[in-house]
């Protein structure tokens, strides 16, 4: 009976052990590192306006046909708009592009992405 309770309480330590470390790698990875969320450090310091912004280009790069928005980050500063992160080919990159420059609001676009074949 006693070997029973030591197990549980041991299964009970390790399941709690593991639950605190990957929070903290959780909460411990760089926002910069996160590019799924569309997110970066800038966009923490973005004004209301620009986060709009921003949030309007990566909804026009989401719905845009033939255009891979997964691995896109949208910043904006003013009315000026910078895409960073990668895509597959420069066919979508030169997409992204012209998207983002269709959006309302956009004055110009910066391209910083760059062309990783998937799986790279």
């Amino acid at each position: 009976m006693k070997a029973i309770q030591a197990i549980k309480l041991a299964s009970g330590a390790l399941i709690i052990a593991a639950s605190v470390s990957a929070f903290a790698q959780a909460s411990g990875t760089d926002m910069a590192s996160a590019p799924a969320a569309g997110m970066s450090k800038h966009h923490l310091k973005m004004s209301p306006a620009e986060r709009a912004l921003s949030k309007k280009v990566r909804a026009a790069l989401a719905k845009a046909k033939g255009v891979s928005a997964a691995n896109i980050i949208v910043r904006a500063q003013n009315d000026a708009v910078i895409l960073e992160g990668s895509v597959p080919d420069q066919g979508q990159s030169d997409k992204a592009t012209t998207v983002a420059q269709g959006v309302a609001g956009v004055g110009s676009v910066k391209n910083d992405l760059t062309v990783k074949e998937e799986g790279q």
